[in-house]
C-alpha cells in the first residue's frame, strides 16, 4: 500500500510539471465551478409561490418581474430557487390564450350588495389588459462546456456567455461564499444581474377557485343580459319566447331565462329528514312549499356538488313545522324558531358556504303566514339570505332587492285540472267579484261598503248556496283580490286561471315576478282608500282596455301554472329565475385564510 502511494504522489507531481499553464488553470476553474454548483443547489432558500410542472416532480419558483412594454427587450431583477416539495405543486400554468378569457377577480374580501339595482354597471366585468407569459420548464443540460477564454453553457437551447469570479473559502465545516455572475441570454437579447440567483423574464397567474369560475360566468351573464335590453331582435326559441307589453323588458328577460338555463346551479342541503325537511304540503293554500321543494329534489337545477352550485337552498318546510311543532293556540313559537336555529347552525358547521357568503348565496322558501317571522331567528339569513316568499310585505321586512315574492295557489288534489280556462270578455255579465271570510283590516272595508249593494258587484262573505265560487269567476270580467291577514291570496292566480282580471286592493304588497311582469297591463291596482269608489273606477275602464288586459292576462298565465313535471316557464322556473335575477347582484369572494 505504501509503495502504491508513492507512485501515485510521483505521478501527480510530473503531470502538473509536464503540462502547460494555461492546461492547469483550465482545470482549476473547471473543478472550482463544480464545487461552486454544488454548494449554490445546497444553500439555495425553499421558498415559492409560482408552480409549474417537470417531467419528474414540480419546480417551484418564486420572482418579482419589473417589465416594460416593449417585449422585445427588457430587464428584470428576480430570485429563483428550486424545490422538489410534491406537497406545493398545482396543474400546469394556463397560457396567454385561455387567460384572456378570465376575469381578473383580484378581490379577497367577503362583499355582499344585495341593495345594487339589477343588471348593475360594467364595472363587474374588469378584465386583465396584460395576461402573463407562459413559461415552459427549463431543465439544466450539461452544465460545463470547455471554452476559451470564458465558459460557454447551454441550457435549453439558449447560449448563455458567462464571466465569473469565484472566491470560496472552506474552514472545517463552515463554509462561506461570494459569487457574481454576469449572464448574456443572446436569443431573447436578456441582460441579467444576479449575485446568488438567476433571473427569468416571467409572470405566471395563479390558478382561479371555482368561485371565481361561478363568479366569472355570471359576469357574463350579465353583460349579455344588458345587451339583450338593448336589442330590438328577438331571440329564436322553438318553445316560446316572451313578447308584449306583459313584460318590462321581453328581450332582457328572454336573455336571462336561457342564460339561467344554461348555467344556473342549486345545492339542496341533504341534512334533515321529512317530514318537516325535503317534503311540504301540496293540496292547500300552502301548496307552493311542497311543490317546489318537491320538484327540486329531482331538478335538472340541482348539483350534489357544492363547489359548483350558485346558491344553496334550505330544505324546510315552514307549514310543516306549523303542523307538526306548533301547539295550537299555544302562541309558543319557540320550537319552531329553535328548528331554524339548529339547522343554520348544523350546516354553517359542516360546510364552509354559509360563512362564506354570510348566506348572501342562500334562499329558503316559504308560502306560510309564519315564514317572514321564523327566518328573524337567524340575522343573517333575514338580512343576507334570498327569501322566496308568497307574504311579500315591505312594512313587514320584505326586501324586493334581495327577496322574492312568489304566488300563493289553491292546488285541490295538488293539480290545476279543470281550473284553467274561461270564456271570452263578451260572454262575462258580471262587472266584479269577491267571496270570502271577513279578516284582516281589508275586506271588512270592501264588505261595508259593497255587500248586496249592487248587482254589477257581487261581493259575498259566503256564497248563495248552490252557486260556484269559479263558475261565478268564469262570469265576471273583474275579480277582487283583497288582503286577509295577510297580503297573500290564491286569488290572483285563480283569476288569472279563469280569465279574470284581477283587481288588487293590498298595501305594501309586492305582486310576484314583477321585476320582470308588468303587473299593470293585465290587472287593475286600487289603494285600500279607493274602496268606495270601486265601481266608479272599473267603469271608467274603456271596453277595448278591458279587452287588451283580459288578452294578456291569458298570455301571462303560463308563468303561474303548476304542472306535476315541470315546463319551461311555469309557476316553478319562474321562482328559480327570480332566485337567479338576486344572486346575479351579489359578488361573492372567497376568503384567503393566512
Amino acid at each position: 500500500m505504501g509503495d502504491w502511494k508513492k507512485r501515485m504522489s510521483s505521478w501527480w507531481w510530473w503531470s502538473l510539471s509536464s503540462t502547460s499553464s494555461s492546461s492547469r488553470l483550465l482545470l482549476f476553474v473547471a473543478v472550482s465551478l463544480i464545487v461552486v454548483s454544488g454548494f449554490v443547489a445546497l444553500m439555495a432558500p425553499n421558498t415559492s409561490n409560482w408552480v409549474f410542472t417537470s417531467n419528474y416532480y414540480p419546480w417551484v419558483w418564486s420572482s418579482s418581474v419589473i417589465t416594460s412594454p416593449d417585449s422585445s427587450s427588457f430587464s428584470s431583477s428576480a430570485t429563483m430557487t428550486m424545490t422538489t416539495d410534491a406537497s406545493n405543486a398545482e396543474g400546469p400554468v394556463s397560457s396567454p390564450k385561455e387567460n384572456d378569457a378570465n376575469l381578473d377577480l383580484r378581490s379577497r374580501v367577503v362583499a355582499v350588495n344585495p341593495g345594487e339595482e339589477a343588471l348593475s354597471d360594467d364595472s363587474v366585468l374588469n378584465r386583465s389588459s396584460s395576461p402573463p407569459l407562459a413559461i415552459e420548464p427549463i431543465e439544466i443540460q450539461q452544465p460545463i462546456e470547455k471554452t476559451e477564454p470564458g465558459l460557454n453553457i447551454t441550457m435549453n437551447g439558449l447560449d448563455v456567455v458567462m464571466e465569473q469570479s469565484l472566491n470560496i473559502t472552506m474552514t472545517g465545516s463552515n463554509v462561506g461564499k461570494e459569487l457574481s455572475l454576469n449572464i448574456t441570454m443572446n436569443e431573447s437579447n436578456i441582460v441579467s444581474s444576479i449575485n446568488g440567483s438567476m433571473a427569468l423574464p416571467v409572470t405566471l397567474q395563479r390558478k382561479h377557485s371555482n368561485l371565481e369560475r361561478l363568479e366569472a360566468g355570471l359576469g357574463r351573464a350579465r353583460a349579455a343580459i344588458r345587451e339583450a335590453k338593448n336589442e330590438n331582435q328577438t331571440l329564436g326559441d322553438l318553445d316560446y319566447f316572451p313578447r308584449g307589453p306583459i313584460y318590462w323588458n321581453a328581450n332582457a328577460f328572454h336573455r336571462s331565462y336561457l342564460e339561467m338555463e344554461k348555467q344556473f346551479k342549486v345545492f339542496v342541503y341533504e341534512e334533515g329528514e321529512p317530514p318537516i325537511f325535503h317534503n311540504g304540503p301540496c293540496g292547500s293554500i300552502y301548496a307552493m312549499e311542497g311543490s317546489f321543494i318537491n320538484k327540486m329534489e329531482v331538478s335538472q337545477f340541482r348539483t350534489r356538488d357544492p363547489d359548483k352550485a350558485h346558491v344553496y337552498f334550505l330544505p324546510f318546510s315552514v307549514a310543516m313545522m306549523v303542523h307538526f311543532l306548533y301547539v295550537s293556540d299555544s302562541h309558543d313559537w319557540a320550537p319552531l324558531r329553535q328548528t331554524v336555529k339548529d339547522y343554520v347552525n348544523l350546516i354553517a358547521g359542516r360546510y364552509p358556504y354559509w360563512n362564506r357568503s354570510l348566506a348572501a348565496d342562500h334562499f329558503m322558501l316559504a308560502c306560510h303566514d309564519w315564514g317572514p317571522e321564523l327566518s328573524f331567528t337567524v340575522p343573517h339569513l333575514y338580512k343576507n339570505a334570498i327569501r322566496a316568499l308568497c307574504n311579500a310585505n315591505t312594512s313587514e321586512g320584505f326586501n324586493p332587492s334581495k327577496d322574492v315574492s312568489f304566488p300563493e295557489i289553491l292546488l285541490p288534489g295538488g293539480r290545476t285540472e279543470g281550473l284553467l280556462g274561461g270564456p271570452s270578455p263578451s260572454k262575462r255579465p258580471i262587472l266584479v267579484f269577491f267571496a270570502g271570510g271577513v279578516h284582516g283590516p281589508v275586506r271588512p272595508v270592501l264588505l261595508q261598503h259593497w255587500e248586496n249593494k249592487d248587482e254589477d258587484v257581487q261581493v259575498h262573505k259566503y256564497l248563495p248556496k248552490g252557486v260556484s265560487y269559479y263558475g261565478t269567476m268564469r262570469k265576471s270580467k273583474y275579480c277582487i283580490c283583497a288582503s286577509g291577514y295577510e297580503v297573500a291570496s290564491p286569488r290572483m292566480v285563480e283569476a288569472l286561471y279563469t280569465g279574470c282580471v284581477p283587481v288588487l286592493i293590498k298595501d305594501h304588497y309586492v305582486a310576484p315576478f314583477s321585476d320582470v311582469l308588468n303587473w299593470k297591463s293585465f290587472s287593475v291596482e286600487i289603494p285600500v282608500v279607493e274602496i268606495p269608489n270601486l265601481k266608479k273606477i272599473l267603469m271608467g275602464i274603456s271596453t277595448r282596455q278591458y279587452i287588451r288586459m283580459q288578452r294578456r292576462g291569458v298570455q301571462v298565465r303560463r308563468h303561474f301554472e303548476v304542472n306535476s313535471s315541470p315546463k319551461r316557464y311555469d309557476a316553478f322556473h319562474m321562482i328559480l329565475h327570480s332566485i337567479w335575477l338576486r344572486r346575479l347582484n351579489v359578488r361573492v369572494h372567497d376568503i384567503e385564510v393566512s
